[in-house]
C-alpha cells in the first residue's frame, strides 16, 4: 500500500477508532423504599436495568430506620421511588435532603388511584369512611368523604390489582420521561405486567370467593385496598398502629369483637410477636392464622408482587380450612 492511501485512510481509521472506544450512554439508576414497589418498577425496567430497592429484608416500612449506604444510594439515584410518607416516614427527611437532580416519585400520586380514608380505631365493621379518587370496585359502599391529605389515607394501596396496574402505567411513564431511548420497552414492559396483575387479579377473585361471609381480625387495618377489592369482611384489627403495642384495653376490646362477630380466625404478621394472638383468642373458638401484607418474607425481585398477592390468599384459605 502506497504512502499516499494510508494517510488518506488515516481520518477514517481514526474516526473508526474514537466510535469503538466512546462508552456507553449511561443506565437511568433507580432506587425504591420497598418491596412491593420493587417489584413493579422492575417489571418495568425489564432488561433495561435493576432497582435497588432499601427495604430488603423484614423490617417494616412503618418503622424502618435508614442506613447510611441508603442515603448514599438514593443521592445518587436518578429516580427514587416511594409508596408515600405516610407508609414510609423515613422518607421525608431523605426526600428534603437529596439533589435537585433526583427525581422523586410518590405512587401514591398516581393519576386516577383509588384512595381509601383510614378506618377508626380497631373495630371498624361499622365505619366505612371509605374515600375513592378516580375508579371503584362498587365493594363496600364507600362513602363520599374525601381523604384530604396523606395522614387521613391509607396507604397500602398496592393491595388493589387494579391499583397496581395504575402504578405501574405511571413509573412507566416517569421513566420513559427520564430516559426517551427506553421509553417504548418501559410501556411493552408495563403491558406485559399488567397483562400478569389482570390474570392474577381473576385468579384471586375465583380463590377468596368462598371466603367473602367469613369474618376475620387482622393485626394492623393494612388490608382494606384487599378487602374491597375481593369482598373480603375484617370486622377489626388488633392494633391501631403497627408501631405501638396494644394496651390491655385494647386487647380486652379484641376479645369482646372476637365474641360478637364470631370470628374465625385471627392473623398476625411475621415481624410481630404470635403472644398477642394467643392472648385474644384464648377461650375463643377462633384460630389464628399468619399474613404478609408489605412482603417481608419474600425475595425482592420482579415476580414478588404475584407472590405476596397468592401468599395472602393462601394464608387466608389455610386459617379458615383448618385448625390452628
Amino acid at each position: 500500500m502506497s504512502n499516499t492511501v494510508v494517510w488518506a485512510l488515516l481520518p477514517v481509521i481514526a474516526g473508526f477508532s474514537l466510535a469503538t472506544a466512546a462508552p456507553a450512554a449511561a443506565e437511568i439508576k433507580v432506587v425504591v423504599t420497598s418491596k412491593p414497589a420493587h417489584a413493579l418498577v422492575a417489571g418495568v425496567m425489564g432488561a433495561t436495568g435493576t432497582p435497588i430497592v432499601l427495604i430488603n429484608g423484614s423490617a417494616s416500612p412503618h418503622a424502618y430506620a435508614m442506613k447510611p449506604s441508603d442515603a448514599k444510594a438514593t443521592g445518587e439515584a436518578t429516580v427514587f421511588i416511594r409508596f408515600s410518607e405516610g407508609l414510609e416516614p423515613f422518607t421525608g427527611k431523605l426526600v428534603k435532603s437529596l439533589p435537585k437532580a433526583v427525581r422523586v416519585v410518590s405512587l401514591q400520586d398516581a393519576p386516577g388511584l383509588k384512595l381509601l380514608g383510614k378506618r377508626e380505631g380497631g373495630a371498624f365493621e361499622g365505619h366505612d369512611k371509605n374515600t375513592h379518587k378516580g375508579h371503584g370496585h362498587g365493594h363496600g359502599g364507600a362513602s363520599k368523604r374525601v381523604a384530604a391529605d396523606d395522614t387521613e389515607t391509607d396507604n397500602h394501596v398496592w393491595l388493589d390489582p387494579d391499583n397496581a396496574k395504575i402504578m405501574v402505567d405511571h413509573i412507566a411513564q416517569v421513566l420513559g420521561e427520564v430516559e426517551p431511548a427506553s421509553a417504548m420497552a418501559f410501556k411493552a414492559n408495563a403491558e406485559t405486567t399488567k397483562s400478569g396483575i389482570s390474570a392474577l387479579a381473576v385468579e384471586l377473585e375465583r380463590e377468596l370467593k368462598p371466603l367473602t361471609t367469613k369474618p376475620f381480625v387482622v393485626f394492623h387495618d393494612a388490608y382494606q385496598y384487599f378487602e374491597k377489592r375481593f369482598g373480603l369482611s375484617a370486622v377489626g384489627s388488633v392494633t391501631v398502629s403497627p408501631e405501638v403495642p396494644p394496651s390491655g384495653k385494647r386487647l380486652s376490646a379484641v376479645r369482646k369483637k372476637i365474641a360478637e362477630t364470631g370470628a374465625i380466625c385471627v392473623f398476625g404478621e411475621p415481624q410481630f410477636q404470635p403472644k398477642v394472638l394467643r392472648v385474644v383468642t384464648e377461650g375463643s373458638k377462633a384460630r389464628t392464622g399468619t399474613l404478609d401484607p408489605e412482603a417481608t418474607q419474600l425475595a425482592a425481585g420482579p415476580g414478588l408482587y404475584e407472590a405476596l398477592m397468592r401468599n395472602l390468599a393462601a394464608g387466608l384459605k389455610r386459617c379458615f380450612d383448618g385448625p390452628s
